[in-house]
């Protein structure tokens, strides 16, 4: 290098330079005992020169600008991470190191960077996994087994990245220093193969969760796409806030997770709703939409095709409406200053229905349930209407939107069905329509009329025989009863769910006597072979009325009979094993074969981004 080089090099005396070049040169040739005294003894100037060269490594515009007035620098430090005397010492392995990822271009344009970038990651590599024979020399005369000296190694790489990857970006008057952010790129490049290893958490949580404070800050793909693979094959194990950054990053990696909660879910419809509530909680999905209302919106996309493909699935409306109670609960969790408008988390719901619906029973007195439910009906109905007198898709978008509210605040389906047991005559009618309208939300005008004349019909029979005290129990209405149940090839026919919701409503909130009521149920499903229905809405109005901390009275009353009527189920279950087996084949194989992530609501425009 020529003396016009050196001096070119504010700050770097051209003595200085040569000096340790030689030095670099002379450590790397000999493995000598005078050698390593020699390289012990020089460590504190040594970093007192690396410390210079990474100053002025900042002010340079680039990499290709860094090599032409540096050239010397690619040799230097290519040798000096060779030398294991050198990189032991912490003070000079983290300048080497800070060197190095100064060194990367995030977007190289030309070959020069293009090759400095694959040198750079060729050396990373070797600071973590060093096992050259001069390294095993050392560890030998150290005393150290070789993989609890790899292991403390890359722990102190990780704690000096963790360190580097916390500095901020600041804003740099002058447009020729390099913004330290640059080093984020390198450090999450450096990281993709070491992904598995338990001791690079710390520094994939700092990668993950740092803000974006420049566009210069970008994470690599590489690196984002190996995290999410390990991540969901259990072999990373991240914090909560990590895996929710993870989300943000990379969509393909929160598409993933959504659809692993599907298929454990679906995959086993018998799983009770409690085990249902903490794999939902545990999937950190609903803290993650509490935080971030894009994710939220995403989740929901998925949500709204699986229904719209999989039409009347109990197990997928439980896990909405399960999925909704635990997003809210996370919602309410935050501090005021980090919660947004439930707006920006329901853009496309009608926004007169979102307080009324999002409003859960036990925040209010159950002497205002019915008028509430009026509300939400009248408001449902008006909804329709219009809906009926509009041509094209706006219409149905609102109408869908509005139903797929109702799906995740299903508590008031329950209470519905609960008023019903109790309802006079003229009260009866805007319960009814509610309950259709959930289960047909597609049905219309004349249609509709006839769903809620025989849902009437069915709760004129269950009014019938629940206020009869005394057998007999009169068997054309149970007979009637069962085949409004059953599948018939009326058009349009009842769905089953509705009446089965009715039967267990009635056989646990009324004052028929117990035996009585069990007799009723038994028979009914019996014959309609709903027993697995039956069973999930018994689970539902359990699991309410724990959440709802219904009064003593009422609790003392219906207890016992949950517990009675859960054991005629099971045992009516014993002897329906095959029912079930082919019920949970049709529930779940053809989800997945008619899968698609880019499946929407005709009309609704609901393909998001993070």
């Amino acid at each position: 290098m020529s003396q016009d080089q050196m001096g070119s090099m504010a700050g770097l005396k051209p003595q200085e330079v040569a000096f340790w070049l030689g030095k670099a040169v002379e450590w790397g040739q000999t493995e000598s005992p005078d050698t390593q005294r020699d390289t012990c003894l020089h460590l504190g100037p040594l970093r007192a020169f690396l410390q210079l060269l990474l100053t002025h490594i900042h002010t340079q515009s680039s990499t290709t600008e860094t090599m032409r007035t540096i050239p010397f620098v690619g040799q230097f430090l290519g040798r000096l991470c060779w030398d294991p005397y050198v990189t032991a010492d912490a003070g000079s392995r983290s300048l080497l190191l800070q060197s190095l990822w100064s060194l990367y271009s995030e977007e190289p344009h030309n070959a020069v960077e293009r090759k400095a970038n694959q040198w750079i990651r060729n050396l990373l590599c070797q600071l973590a996994t060093e096992e050259d024979s001069a390294t095993h020399m050392l560890v030998k005369h150290m005393g150290l087994p070789p993989k609890e000296y790899s292991v403390k190694v890359l722990r102190k790489m990780v704690l000096l990245l963790v360190e580097e990857v916390g500095e901020s970006c600041s804003s740099l008057a002058d447009p020729n220093p390099r913004c330290s952010c640059d080093s984020v790129l390198a450090a999450s490049v450096a990281c993709v193969p070491l992904v598995t290893c338990p001791e690079t958490a710390p520094l994939i949580g700092a990668l993950l969760q740092r803000p974006v404070t420049c566009d210069k800050a970008a994470l690599s793909q590489d690196f984002l796409d190996a995290v999410s693979s390990a991540y969901s094959r259990k072999c990373v194990s991240l914090e909560a806030q990590a895996v929710v950054s993870l989300w943000c990053h990379n969509l393909a990696s929160l598409e993933g997770a959504v659809m692993s909660l599907l298929d454990s879910v679906l995959s086993n419809p018998a799983s009770t709703l409690h085990n249902l509530e903490n794999t939902i909680t545990h999937s950190l999905l609903p803290k993650a939409c509490s935080q971030q209302s894009s994710i939220f919106l995403i989740v929901n996309d998925i949500f709204r095709s699986m229904l719209v493909q999989v039409e009347g699935n109990q197990t997928l409306l439980s896990l909405v409406h399960t999925f909704t109670l635990c997003f809210l609960r996370e919602l309410a969790a935050l501090q005021p200053q980090e919660c947004v408008s439930l707006k920006a988390f329901f853009p496309h719901t009608p926004q007169s229905l979102l307080a009324p619906l999002l409003t859960h029973p036990s925040e209010m007195a159950q002497e205002v349930w019915p008028e509430h439910l009026a509300w939400i009906t009248a408001s449902l109905q008006r909804l329709t209407e219009e809906e009926e007198e509009e041509e094209g898709n706006r219409g149905q978008c609102g109408v869908f939107e509005a139903w797929f509210l109702l799906v995740q605040c299903a508590d008031w389906l329950e209470v519905a069905s609960q008023l019903l047991v109790s309802a006079r005559l003229q009260a009866c009618g805007p319960l009814l329509w509610l309950l259709t309208f959930y289960h047909h939300p597609t049905n219309r005008g004349h249609h509709r009329i006839q769903q809620l004349v025989a849902a009437r019909e069915v709760w004129d029979h269950l009014r019938s025989l629940f206020l009869l005290s005394a057998p007999p129990l009169p068997a054309d209405r149970l007979q009637s009863l069962a085949g409004l149940m059953s599948a018939v090839p009326q058009q349009p026919s009842l769905d089953s769910l509705l009446v089965v919701s009715l039967l267990v409503n009635f056989a646990v909130f009324s004052h028929n006597p117990l035996s009585g009521a069990r007799e009723i149920v038994r028979m009914v499903v019996q014959q309609s072979g709903l027993v697995r229905e039956a069973v999930c809405v018994l689970d539902v109005v359990e699991l309410r009325l724990n959440r709802e901390r219904a009064s003593s009275s009422l609790t003392d009353r219906v207890k016992p009979r949950t517990r009675a009527l859960r054991g005629t189920l099971t045992h009516m279950a014993q002897h329906d094993t095959h029912t079930l087996t082919a019920q949970h084949d049709t529930d779940t194989q053809p989800l997945w074969q008619r899968w698609d992530t880019h499946t929407a609501v005709p009309g609704c425009s609901t393909n998001q981004t993070l």
